[in-house]
């Protein structure tokens, strides 16, 4: 019986974060309500509230899913064999092409916001770590007197230089990068950091 219950809600749950996430995908994180997920996933309002701590929690597992798609997609962009600089580079185009395939969801792992005073879970944050963990790795190769914390934290640099970039160019700020030629200019960003990431 127990068993049961369970199955029915994990049911509960998946329908609730595919109807969040097709809201999302499809009009972005402004005007999302409990009520309009709750009628996509055919339930009542309140068993949102038995399924998930409130709206907030349901979407951080609907950033969990885009986190995970993002970090499949980075892997896949990798070329095999590729040397250190030729995985950078495929693994910013990747992250610009998963963030203009997917804008809305994209952009909810990074515009979300819990209430103040509200911690995200730990499961949640280790998740962000796919961010960084593929850009470890070459940079690894190309910086080896770096040691594993210094590592980590030139990796997140890259990764918010990059990230910057797209992030201007996809919310159409003033200085952003037309998006017809963000791809080739993250490449260049890309390319001008290696040649600063090289070991004197």
């Amino acid at each position: 019986m127990a068993n049961k219950r369970d199955e029915n809600r994990e049911d509960l749950k998946k329908r609730l974060i595919d109807a969040a996430e097709a809201r999302i995908a499809a009009s972005g994180l402004r005007g999302l309500k409990a009520r309009d997920v709750t009628a996509d996933a055919g339930c009542a309002l309140g068993a949102l509230y038995n399924a998930f701590e409130d709206l907030d929690h349901l979407i951080l597992h609907v950033n969990s899913r885009s986190l995970a798609r993002l970090g499949a997609a980075l892997e896949a962009s990798v070329p095999q064999g590729a040397g250190p600089k030729e995985v950078l580079l495929a693994l910013a185009q990747g992250y610009v092409d998963f963030a203009l395939g997917n804008y809305r969801l994209w952009s909810a792992l990074f515009n979300h916001r819990l209430p103040e005073g509200v911690e995200a879970p730990e499961w949640h944050r280790a998740e962000h770590r796919v961010l960084i963990e593929q850009i470890i790795r070459p940079l690894g190769v190309l910086r080896a007197d770096l040691d594993e914390a210094d590592l980590e934290q030139r990796a997140k640099t890259v990764f918010a230089a990059v990230h910057g970039v797209v992030y201007l160019a996809l919310t159409a700020r003033f200085v952003g990068t037309p998006r017809a030629v963000l791809p080739r200019e993250v490449a260049a960003l890309v390319e001008a950091m290696m040649r600063g990431l090289a070991v004197s």
